[in-house]
């Protein structure tokens, strides 16, 4: 891809660079984006305390009390980007648990697949701003705004107040590319997806807890850089990230965070999908990450790591079960929360802090926007 002029990435010369500045001033001092997503243990606390206060209690019931008054026959879920990534994932959880749900991009739900809206929907739309263009053009176009459950970040925001119920995240204010407001909103999905099938209860609550916990120590353990992950990769002018299930949404959103925070060439694809064809890319070269949770897909994903280092690719697998590889080219990432629908929070850290690091390698300011900005508000 040498000319083609998409940007590719070489480490510096200390590929440990030090993320955190400390107390005395030594050592670089923190961007931005890296304070953001340092951030995201509080912001997911807050997001957990909020669902265990009235009000949140308050919003879930009143989410599940409209479900059982409309009778509706299924959720229509969608979103733009990564609140679309979190809707993908959503699906995947309710239609495991016997719950009829599909994920639609907003905008191809607004020209292509509209009709799916029935007197029987129910749509919940994502957008962590509020305000993205084709939510507020979607919210204008239903007939009946009191039918729409808007999950957002932006309580004053045009989803909170012209949907008919709001679940709200409480990640605080984000300015950077989607760091903390992606795992947040991710944590709300999850805890309606839990409510809806009759088990939010005190021990998801602790399982909660439990990630939050592992989520800082994750952090902790890569605070002065993720060195030894950039040297397996090495130089980068394209990296494919593959992912099956609920873990899809994280090579989206991985795939996006590289094109948009480090303006370096990704892809994201379903594990099954990379199979019937793609594979065909593997060679000397070729570089990938792999989330494998453990659960219905996870032997074929580890198969899958086993072909691409056959085939003398480089895959750096995220999983929540060792599964004991090794070789030149297979490096694991061990993020040690046991449920699929959370593992999205956690194991996406890794790869927010390799994008920040990749970001400066490539000469831009992390999470900055140059064509954009932090929220899309046409077309």
């Amino acid at each position: 891809m040498r000319g083609s002029g998409l940007p590719s990435a070489s480490l510096p010369s200390c590929p440990c660079r030090i993320l955190l500045g400390n107390k005395n001033g030594k050592g670089n001092s923190m961007n931005s984006f890296v304070t953001e997503i340092f951030s995201q243990p509080e912001s997911l606390a807050k997001t957990l305390d909020y669902y265990v206060s009235d009000e949140g209690k308050k919003r879930l019931k009143a989410v599940k009390g409209l479900i059982e008054k409309g009778n509706y026959k299924k959720i229509v879920f969608t979103g733009m980007g990564s609140s679309y990534f979190t809707s993908y994932a959503a699906s995947c959880f309710l239609n495991a648990a016997g719950i009829q749900a599909f994920a639609i991009n907003t905008n191809e739900l607004l020209y292509y697949h509209f009709s799916v809206i029935t007197p029987e929907t129910l749509v919940v739309c994502l957008s962590q701003s509020g305000e993205s263009a084709e939510i507020v053009k979607l919210i204008q176009k239903l007939p009946d705004a009191s039918r729409i459950i808007g999950v957002t970040n932006e309580e004053k925001g045009t989803l909170a107040a012209k949907s008919g119920i709001a679940l709200l995240s409480k990640a605080g204010v984000e300015r950077m590319t989607s760091t903390k407001t992606y795992t947040a909103i991710t944590l709300v999905m999850a805890i309606l997806g839990w409510y809806l099938s009759d088990c939010w209860n005190d021990e998801k609550v602790a399982q909660v807890r439990q990630l939050i916990a592992g989520t800082e120590k994750l952090l902790n353990k890569y605070k002065n850089g993720i060195g030894e992950e950039l040297k397996f990769l090495g130089e980068i002018e394209f990296l494919q990230f593959i992912g099956r299930g609920p873990s899809y949404a994280s090579a989206l959103q991985s795939e996006l965070m590289f094109k948009e925070a480090a303006k370096i060439a990704a892809s994201g694809t379903m594990g099954g999908e990379f199979k019937h064809g793609p594979m065909e890319m593997v060679k000397p070269g070729f570089k990938s990450i792999l989330f494998v949770a453990e659960g219905s897909t996870y032997n074929q994903s580890i198969r899958m790591a086993v072909d691409i280092a056959k085939f003398q690719g480089k895959v750096l697998v995220i999983t929540n079960k060792d599964p004991k590889l090794s070789g030149k080219n297979i490096r694991v990432i061990i993020a040690d929360q046991p449920d699929e629908q959370l593992f999205l929070i956690q194991s996406i850290i890794p790869v927010q802090l390799m994008v920040n690091e990749f970001g400066i390698a490539n000469g831009t300011t992390p999470g900055d926007f140059i064509h954009g900005g932090k929220v899309t508000v046409d077309e």
